[in-house]
């Protein structure tokens, strides 16, 4: 019995593979990264349950960013502050497992939502018709599908396609992408098609035409003199590019990783250049509340041309509650 024991540790407790002072680093910076995600998450949520007028189509959908962004927070980063100061996956077999799915989980939650955040503002700014049918109900719908979506991604190892264990520097745990099964092939074939690239696909196409509609609004408001709508304008264009690039430094080494494991199963990852993506990608709980709600007093609308008089007019109001939040 307690060599069953002792080879069961074996799984989660790995020799140390990397410096000690390495460890504390990553220690350190997962600790910084914690405390940001977790204040800048429970603020979003502690606004909108204060403020329930603020509940409007475009903030149902932030309210679910933060609520899966703060369940990384505790679920990843805080435990991976705490393993890698010890050095090591302390915590035993079901609870790698337990971390490996949460994470998992509630970071497709948080990929698959920026989708669909991003899906709805092209609808706003590129199909006026479909984004005055934007509501609560709608954005619940999606919602819905999101999280039952992602649900079915996260159980899959679960229940034997696929599984979770220790990645990279043995501290933290995840999918198996080092198990050389064709199980795990196969899932890891799909998971990187649908919940990466095809998720990355939408925003990139989004937020493009997002940012073409409003590059276009703008040129139309210089023409006829609208000099204080194209400063707003203009900013609002900023916001949506900075959307784009911090999406990308966070989900993009996840992704490159996940395409270079499927290409080539047999190809040899070092422990650290294998962590490293999955680090990237547990910041993005520190930027998504600062661009997506707690600068959206900047960013309250889109401004579309309106004939009066050959005056072009910024029609803020109608759009506001659409896609931006408050």
């Amino acid at each position: 019995m307690e060599i069953i024991t002792t080879t069961d540790m074996a799984m989660t407790v790995q020799p140390t593979i990397f410096p000690r002072v390495g460890y504390s680093i990553l220690s350190y910076l997962m600790f910084i990264n914690t405390l940001f995600s977790v204040f800048n998450n429970l603020l979003v949520i502690a606004v909108m349950l204060k403020n329930l007028h603020f509940l409007n189509a475009m903030n149902v959908i932030i309210l679910s960013l933060a609520v899966s962004d703060l369940m990384i927070a505790t679920c990843g980063s805080a435990i991976v502050t705490i393993t890698n100061y010890q050095g090591s996956f302390f915590l035993g077999d079901a609870f790698c497992v337990f971390q490996g799915f949460a994470v998992n989980y509630f970071g497709l939650v948080s990929l698959c939502t920026l989708t669909l955040l991003a899906y709805e503002r092209y609808n706003v700014v590129c199909k006026p018709m479909a984004g005055f049918k934007l509501n609560v109900c709608r954005s619940c719908q999606g919602l819905l599908f999101v999280w039952l979506y992602c649900l079915f991604w996260a159980v899959a190892p679960l229940l034997g396609w696929s599984s979770y264990g220790p990645e990279g520097v043995q501290t933290s745990c995840s999918l198996g992408w080092e198990v050389r099964s064709w199980s795990n092939y196969s899932y890891l074939i799909f998971y990187t098609l649908m919940c990466f690239i095809l998720p990355s696909a939408v925003i990139v196409y989004c937020y493009s035409n997002v940012l073409v509609s409003m590059r276009k609004i703008n040129k139309s408001i210089e023409l006829q003199g609208g000099k204080n709508c194209l400063e707003d304008n203009e900013h609002m264009v900023r916001m949506v590019l900075a959307m784009i690039i911090t999406f990308f430094i966070c989900w993009l080494p996840y992704t490159a990783i996940s395409v270079v494991v499927v290409v080539d199963p047999e190809i040899y990852i070092p422990p650290l250049v294998a962590t490293m993506p999955m680090y990237f990608a547990k910041t993005s709980p520190v930027y998504n509340p600062i661009i997506y709600f707690l600068t959206n007093k900047r960013l309250r609308g889109r401004y579309v041309p309106r004939n009066t008089g050959g005056i072009m007019m910024c029609s803020t109001q109608r759009s506001q509650s659409r896609i931006n939040p408050v």
